[in-house]
């Protein structure tokens, strides 16, 4: 079977994206985080999410745990796989997955900044540390809630240009301990105040955000005008402003930030 390696830093979505992957180079399995799951659906394993600290879940990811790895194994050899896509941190981890699975030489090696923004992944960070939320490309039937005390909830349907090819499920690990849960209205809060200390921005009458993924805006305002401001430029820099702002507080930028003009004042 063709081998892939599908690698990045902790926390920067690779789990979200891998769906995405595996339709695009039309891979049938994926190994991630200790799974096999095979055209969207658990088959096999166990996940390093399951674990209760960090070094467990790292040594169950690259199946050091001999049962876990043999009844992996005979799962794949059951299965008619002509792909298969192993997820991991760096080239040397899914080097590590393939020997242990003795899957032979990885042929394909892929990074998550091919599918994914330098911004998309900093954000990807950011709920990883404030939130704990971790990503699995398993559909939310087939994880137990049994296995952990906090978060677990629908994620996304995936979907391609030939349908539904799988589904996430939303996670919160017993090891991931930092939570900080940020409201919607903080964002919004910080997006106003930047704009109403430009001297071009007369009011700031609407703030509308979408934070469905990483946090988009649309601000309604009046512009001040005093026959020698030009009001393009001047949007242009409090945009520019309210993004740095926001990156300076969260560490990322929203994807957009556009600005409707309801109204022009005329100074006195």
């Amino acid at each position: 079977m063709d081998i892939y390696s599908f690698t990045g830093p902790s926390g920067t979505g690779k789990s979200t994206v891998a769906l995405y992957f595996a339709d695009t180079y039309k891979i049938d399995a994926i190994i991630d985080d200790g799974l096999l799951i095979i055209n969207g659906q658990k088959r096999a394993g166990i996940s390093a999410k399951f674990e209760k600290n960090t070094m467990t879940a790292v040594h169950r990811a690259i199946f050091s745990d001999d049962a876990h790895c043999e009844s992996v194994k005979a799962a794949i050899a059951a299965a008619p796989i002509e792909r298969i896509m192993l997820i991991g941190t760096s080239d040397k981890m899914t080097r590590k997955i393939a020997k242990r699975l003795e899957l032979g030489d990885i042929q394909h090696f892929h990074y998550v900044n091919e599918f994914r923004s330098a911004n998309e992944m900093d954000y990807a960070r950011f709920v990883r540390l404030t939130e704990g939320q971790h990503v699995m490309p398993v559909p939310h039937a087939q994880v137990e809630q049994n296995f952990f005390k906090r978060l677990v909830k629908k994620g996304w349907d995936i979907i391609s240009q030939r349908g539904k090819i799988g589904e996430t499920t939303i996670v919160r690990p017993d090891f991931q301990h930092e939570v900080i849960a940020i409201s919607q209205k903080v964002y919004e809060e910080l997006i106003r105040h930047s704009f109403e200390r430009c001297d071009a921005i007369a009011k700031v009458e609407r703030v509308l955000s979408d934070t469905s993924s990483v946090p988009k805006f649309t601000v309604v305002v009046t512009v001040q005008f005093d026959g020698r401001t030009h009001i393009p430029s001047a949007l242009l820099d409090v945009q520019r402003r309210a993004s740095d702002a926001f990156f300076t507080h969260f560490t990322f930028r929203p994807a957009n930030i556009h600005i409707v003009v309801r109204d022009v004042r005329f100074a006195e």
